[in-house]
């Protein structure tokens, strides 16, 4: 049965978009973040990334190599989990090397600190 979300199985969707790809977008994020450059790396980045994530789909689990629909999809959830990797990163950056300036409100923000 096919899906919108993940074509032929939802098993490798799992395995190679989230496990695979998702880990790999993480590390990508943490990545851009750790050496201070702009978020809008990520993007070209994650394009990259979710070429290869099609073809493990196609080369692996017999899915559609060619097809914008999966490729947008990837991209979107590639580039959310990204972006986490890198706010993640940036929050405990600015928390740790700017401690008497900043504080940590969430894991993804931070805010000024009051004096």
């Amino acid at each position: 049965m096919m899906s919108i979300l993940w074509g032929n199985s939802f098993a490798a969707f799992m395995v190679v978009t989230i496990f695979l790809g998702g880990g790999a977008a993480w590390m990508s994020g943490r990545g851009i973040a750790l050496s201070w450059r702009p978020v809008t790396q990520m993007i070209l980045y994650m394009a990259l990334l979710t070429a290869a994530v099609r073809f493990l789909h196609f080369a692996l689990y017999e899915g559609e190599l060619l097809s914008l629909q999966y490729y947008l999809i990837n991209f979107a959830i590639l580039l959310t989990i990204c972006w986490l990797g890198f706010r993640f990163t940036r929050t405990n950056q600015m928390v740790r090397q700017y401690h008497w300036l900043y504080e940590k409100v969430s894991p993804l923000s931070w805010k000024e600190r009051n004096t």
